[in-house]
Formats: C-alpha cells, structure tokens, sequence
C-alpha cells in the first residue's frame, strides 16, 4: 500500500508542478515585448502606413490583444482538450508541427544518451578496477576534454574538419534524405559525436568515483573470497549499488540535452528538430507554440524523475517507500 500511495502522491505532484511550470512560462511571455509585432509595425511604417494600425492588427490576428486572463484561461483549457492551437511561425497546428519535429530530434538524441549510459559507465567502472593504468589515464583524459570543451566550438571544428578539409561527412542536416538510408546515418555522426562527448565524460566520473567507494566494501570482499569472477562482482554486485545514484545523473544528463543541447545542435547543424522550433517560436513569440514545446520537456522531466524513485527499489530493496 505504501508504495502505491507514493506513486499516487507523485502523480498528482507532476501535474501541480507541470501546471506551475507551463504557468510561468505563460506569466513571462506576456510580460515580454512582442518583437514579431513591432517588426511588422516597422516594416510597414517604412512603407507609409500607419505604425499603431499594423501592430493592432498583428496581434488581433494572433489572439493577444484580448485580456491576459482571458487568454490564460483558454489555453489551459485547450491543454486539457488536446487542442494546442495554431503555430502562426509554421503556418499550422501546434500538434502537427511537433509532430513533424519531434522525429528529427530523436534521431540524434535517443543514440547520444544510450551511447553516453553505456560508454560512460563503462569507461568509468573498467578505470575504477584498473586504477593508475595507461587506461585509466586515457579515460580521465577523455572525461576531463568532453567536460572542458564547450559543444558549439566542438560542433563547428568538426564540421571545419570531417565536412570542409577532408570533406568525409555533410556539413548541414539535409531533412530530404531518407530517415533509414546511409546517407542520414553519416549527416547524424557528427551531431551524435557532439552530444555524447559532455554525457560521457559525466557519466564515466561518476560512475568511476561510485565504482571505487564500493570496490572497497565489505559485500564485494566477501563476494571475490567466495571465488566469484571481477566480471560478476563488477555487474552483479557493484554496478547494481552504484546504478542508484548513477540514475540520478543519467536523469540530469538526459534533460541537459533536451533543454540546452538540442538548441545549440539544432542551430548549428540546421536539424528541424524540437530545440530548432522552440528557438524559432521564442524568437517569433509564437505562444502557443512556445508552451507546448516547453510543456513537454517539463512533463518527461517529472516523468523521468519518478521512474527513476520507482527504480531504486527495484535496484536497491533497502529502500522503502512505505513510510513516505
């Protein structure tokens, strides 16, 4: 019963806080000069008309000349009816535009995280078991260059190198070419290659720091005495403990990407991706295109977060939700 009450309690927390953040987000756009609207109103001044006419017009035909609380209570009232509105910076539906979006992203996104998780943890546990080796030295090294270099810089001299000097891969994303092709397989390396050099560097610190503090436990001394193989006392006895913490910095590292990386990649790379459109609709402030597209980050934020409680018990049985 106890932990089926947490899980419930956790549910209705993730709609609080999906509703508090989507609120703010609201809250800032509204406070923020419409920069499309003023454009326009310039544009059209240059040519002889009137510039308060034009701005009127701009945002009548967008919804914002009406009353913010009015405005509020209709979009929280399309949320709950799947009705996300029109995107004005697309010329479409808000769904449909996310639905175009969203495949791009996965496909340079779901790769950069499985590659990060399992080179990341295991760079990190096969250093933690061979320390002060030529290996070790190398994995520090690679963890201390994916932290140190910043992605961008790190996009743009690759593209420098692979796609201008030596000319062995695209230099921008061509959404043209066919998802399942070798050709979109070589336009998504470098892209990937950016991404998983930060995510594992991350993951293979932690997961060497967490890999030494239980090498010299008790229950893995006890495991190798009783003639046990490194492999099973690697894989059954100290990664299953280190994967507890470990799953909270795989979450962080998850929405770094999400939120920070795919508006840097998308830019860079020219990928029609969510971080592309959310960036476009923010500088457009498109507002119903931007909340969805801050909406669902938040929402596999707070998802993502209680898996990873629900994961703990089953990775570790000490812990107990009963008394929460």
């Amino acid at each position: 019963m106890g932990m089926k009450w947490y899980v419930v309690r956790r549910v209705a927390w993730a709609v609080v806080a999906t509703y508090l953040a989507v609120s703010l987000t609201f809250g800032l756009l509204m406070v923020t000069p419409n920069a499309g609207a003023d454009v326009a109103a310039a544009q059209a001044a240059a040519s002889g008309q009137d510039y308060d006419a034009v701005r009127e017009r701009y945002l009548e035909r967008r919804g914002l000349d009406r009353p913010v609380e009015e405005q509020y209570v209709d979009y929280m009232t399309n949320i709950l009816t799947l009705d996300w509105g029109y995107s004005f910076s697309q010329g479409e539906p808000v769904l449909a535009a996310i639905g175009e979006a969203w495949v791009y992203s996965a496909q340079y996104f779901v790769p950069s995280i499985l590659i990060s998780a399992l080179l990341g943890y295991g760079i990190g546990l096969y250093s933690a078991l061979n320390r002060y080796t030529p290996t070790d030295y190398l994995g520090s090294f690679v963890a201390y260059f994916g932290i140190s270099i910043p992605n961008f810089w790190f996009a743009i001299v690759l593209i420098l190198l692979f796609g201008v000097v030596f000319r062995l891969l695209p230099t921008f994303y061509d959404s043209g070419v066919a998802l399942l092709s070798v050709q979109n397989a070589k336009q998504l390396l470098l892209p990937v290659v950016v991404l998983s050099t930060a995510s594992v560097a991350g993951q293979m610190r932690y997961s060497r720091a967490q890999a030494i503090e239980y090498a010299r436990s008790a229950f893995v001394k006890t495991a190798r005495a009783k003639g046990a193989s490194e492999w099973r006392v690697l894989t059954r006895h100290i990664l299953r403990v280190a994967l507890v913490p470990l799953s909270t910095i795989l979450i962080a590292d998850v929405l770094a990407v999400l939120f920070a990386g795919s508006f840097i990649i998308e830019t860079i790379f020219q990928i029609p991706g969510l971080g592309r459109l959310a960036l476009e609709a923010i500088q457009q402030r498109d507002t119903p295109l931007v909340l969805a597209t801050t909406l669902i980050p938040v929402f596999i934020a707070i998802l993502g977060n209680l898996l990873q409680d629900l994961a703990y018990v089953a990775l570790d049985p000490r812990i107990d939700y009963g008394d929460r």
